[in-house]
């Protein structure tokens, strides 16, 4: 009888492996995907990535997932490394590549990938689709070649795909993916003078915080009249312990009142990162919301704040209301004292 029980607890435990396979993982992260359930989509992907690497299926649903949250320079990146870590038998990630380039305004980009799969595939699942976009690629890049001087892609599209995507990983926290593409940015827009903030603050939070203040510094001393300076050195001394210091730049903040949404953020932001929640809750309130819908920070620290207000209702509210705009803002529940009960 106990040789049986044990045979039966066998039987069970080579089970349990089948289950934790990518395979079981995959199906998850599908199935999360189709309910556009996208942040628990992208953590199961990525745990069936982890345990089965060798499959070039997992990382192309994981880019189609990143296309969807118009994540497109990571999208591209997954489908890169497929190409490069399976050979290109994988010709359909030159479809995905066009159509992300296209989306980020990358023309040129787009028409190459495209006229690749074509070539690969051209009876392929989405020759005609290809083929339809490729027809506008050439005629928006004849356009240009023929006039440069009416180049519907100058230097200011250029520049603002530089902004929303370095916009994008920064909301999302992810300064690995910010870094490169800001100091980029510095390099081919010196004049452009909120990348050196922006690139300051990311360096800061990705750890490397004396060369970050160091920056920041340089920058208050040419202006130090700089909102964006000021945030920023009220913030890292704060983080780093040094209160005092940090009150010095939130003093001289309580009476600035900026005229651009984007800056009036910013001050509310520094006053909720450094504990003045009263002050915080009265920038956060005037706020307009439809202007600042697409910033994850938003959402999050005057949830917060509004919490630390004892404002619970409002509190929920504005974060849930955070969650379902942007999935990824759920992954910072466990620092939120709504997720925590503080």
């Amino acid at each position: 009888m106990a040789n049986t029980e044990n045979h039966q607890i066998d039987d069970q435990l080579n089970v349990i492996p089948f289950l934790l396979e990518g395979e079981f993982y995959f199906s998850q992260g599908v199935k999360a995907f189709q309910k556009h359930n996208f942040q628990k989509a992208e953590k199961w992907l990525k745990r069936a990535i982890e345990l089965e690497p060798d499959n070039p299926l997992y990382p192309s649903q994981l880019s189609v997932l990143y296309t969807e949250t118009k994540a497109y320079d990571q999208a591209n990146q997954m489908l890169l490394k497929v190409l490069d870590d399976f050979g290109e038998s994988y010709v359909d990630c030159y479809y995905l590549l066009a159509n992300n380039y296209a989306h980020l305004g990358l023309f040129k980009d787009a028409q190459k990938n495209i006229e690749i799969y074509l070539n690969k595939a051209p009876n392929g699942e989405f020759a005609n689709e290809a083929k339809e976009l490729l027809e506008l690629l050439k005629a928006y890049n004849d356009d240009i070649e023929e006039d440069e001087d009416e180049w519907i892609f100058d230097e200011e599209d250029e520049l603002l795909t530089y902004q929303e995507s370095a916009f994008y990983y920064l909301e999302h926290h992810d300064w690995e993916q910010a870094l490169p593409i800001i100091e980029h940015m510095m390099a081919r827009y010196p004049d452009y003078v909120l990348a050196k903030h922006d690139f300051a603050w990311a360096l800061f939070f990705s750890g490397q915080q004396e060369r970050a203040l160091n920056i920041e510094k340089e920058a208050y001393e040419e202006d130090p009249s700089s909102i964006h300076s000021i945030v920023n050195l009220a913030i890292f001394h704060w983080e780093m312990g040094e209160k005092d210091t940090s009150g010095q730049y939130i003093e001289w903040l309580e009476n600035v009142y900026p005229i651009h949404d984007q800056q009036r953020l910013k001050v509310a932001t520094a006053f909720a990162h450094t504990e003045r929640y009263e002050l915080a809750y009265q920038r956060f309130k005037d706020l307009p919301k439809h202007k600042l819908k697409n910033h994850l920070s938003y959402y999050k620290w005057y949830s917060i704040v509004a919490y630390k207000m004892g404002l619970k209702s409002k509190a929920v509210e504005v974060w849930k209301e955070g969650c379902n705009r942007h999935p990824r803002l759920k992954e910072t529940g466990r620092q939120h004292p709504i997720e925590r009960n503080d």
